[in-house]
C-alpha cells in the first residue's frame, strides 16, 4: 500500500461492512453458494458488524474505483 492509499482511507460504513459480508457469505467469487440464504446471509454479516464495532475494531475503504470496460469498442456517446 502507498502513501498515497493511506491517505484516501476512509472509515467503511455500517451498511458497507453488511453488504460486503452478506456478499461473501452467499457467493464465493461470482459463483452463488447455497449453503446460506438471503436472510441468513444478512443477519449474519449484522450480527458480525455488531460485534466487531462493539470490540473497537474500525475498517478502512479506498475510494470507489471507476469499473473496467470489458471492450476494447469505443461508447457511442463518448467522444
Amino acid at each position: 500500500m502507498t502513501d498515497d492509499d493511506k491517505r484516501t482511507l476512509r472509515p467503511a460504513s455500517t451498511s458497507e461492512l453488511e453488504e460486503t459480508l452478506s456478499f461473501a457469505l452467499r457467493f464465493a467469487g461470482k459463483k452463488r453458494v447455497h449453503t446460506a440464504d438471503d436472510v441468513m446471509a444478512r443477519v449474519t454479516a449484522e450480527r458480525l458488524v455488531q460485534h466487531l464495532e462493539k470490540s473497537g475494531y474500525v475498517l478502512m475503504k479506498r475510494p470507489s474505483s471507476a469499473v473496467p470496460s470489458t471492450s476494447g469498442h469505443r461508447h457511442p456517446n463518448s467522444d
